[in-house]
């Protein structure tokens, strides 16, 4: 992750690890707090959480933090995505030390079940947020990541018109949109770069009054020209990039933990990782399997979609492994 500016004298400080709680409705808000007076960054907003101490693991910082901070018991989490950021040092109109330099680590946590009504038991504000679509500012710096990712739908849906055929395909499209579906990547390789095209704008076209994002397989210019949400690119064009592409949210297929790392050194938005499981699309592949596929996952600072035979009712068990959602070519439309 890129920091705000170099540490003084080429020394990092030491390293703050922190749970972090992202409390989150099933319509996708999620809740925020104002950081109150008196503490480093008053005025900002983030997500609850805190100092991890040394007795604790970070679950179990996460449960007590929330307790604290919002009067909750959580019943149902899933470890989610980590990160770290360096903060620079803080001074007041006076040149006064507010708050020094540090590098903290972020353990985030999606929590979706919890008992009580969250309060802020500190007098600290709390709101109720679209990631999307924030209301309140300043945000800590360290939270932009995060609120792009939560901008990502946990079920991705790759076309797959050769195998359903146009008629068969939009049908199913219609369909999955009007039943919640929001993000949709366009790989259709055999195509002609016209036929492409015209396929593409059709997906973009029926996805745009459902606010679905449309991801472009490969090609960075035509998802530029289509003004698509985002383009995705397979393992070997992401190898051969020296900086992410501009003006787009970017993806990209992995399989091993080389290319996990790059994705993230380039700071792209998410990642797929493949195959979890025996997959048609390629039956030679040795599947990872859910233990390899968590290995790989944990700890890291992307969101990673499962991909790879997997069907929508994996949902949950990926996510238990530390996906962010699942991403699949048949089952999502109908086909297994």
């Amino acid at each position: 992750m890129v920091a705000q500016n170099p540490v003084l004298n080429n020394a990092l400080p030491e390293i703050t690890e922190a749970a972090v709680g992202v409390l989150q409705r099933d319509n996708g808000m999620v809740l925020l707090a104002e950081r109150p007076k008196g503490k480093p960054w008053a005025g900002y907003w983030e997500f609850p959480g805190g100092k991890i101490e040394t007795d604790e693991t970070p679950a179990q910082a996460l449960k007590r933090e929330l307790f604290e901070e919002l009067g909750i018991t959580i019943t149902h989490f899933y470890a989610w995505l980590t990160r770290t950021y360096q903060y620079d040092a803080q001074y007041d109109a006076y040149g006064v030390l507010q708050s020094p330099a540090k590098t903290v680590k972020l353990h985030f946590f999606i929590v979706d079940e919890w008992q009580g009504d969250p309060v802020g038991m500190e007098d600290q504000a709390t709101s109720w947020q679209n990631p999307e679509n924030l209301t309140v500012d300043p945000m800590l710096p360290a939270n932009q990541p995060i609120l792009t990712a939560l901008g990502l739908h946990p079920t991705y849906a790759i076309t797959n018109l050769k195998e359903m055929g146009a008629t068969l395909f939009f049908e199913h499209l219609k369909l999955a949109l009007e039943h919640g579906l929001m993000m949709i990547q366009v790989r259709e390789h055999y195509l002609s770069p016209q036929e492409l095209k015209l396929f593409a704008e059709h997906v973009i076209e029926l996805a745009t009054p459902f606010d679905a994002k449309v991801f472009i397989n490969g090609d960075v210019q035509l998802a530029l020209e289509l003004n698509a949400a985002g383009v995705h690119l397979p393992a070997h064009k992401l190898m051969q990039l020296t900086s992410r592409p501009e003006g787009l949210l970017c993806g990209a297929s992995c399989h091993n933990q080389l290319e996990l790392a790059y994705a993230e050194v380039l700071g792209f938005d998410y990642v797929t990782l493949s195959p979890v499981k025996p997959t048609m699309s390629h039956p030679d592949a040795q599947p990872l399997g859910w233990d390899v596929f968590g290995q790989l996952v944990t700890g890291y600072s992307l969101p990673v979609f499962a991909l790879g035979g997997i069907l929508r009712e994996d949902l949950h068990t990926a996510r238990s492994y530390g996906a962010h959602g699942v991403a699949m070519q048949r089952d999502i439309w109908g086909m297994v």
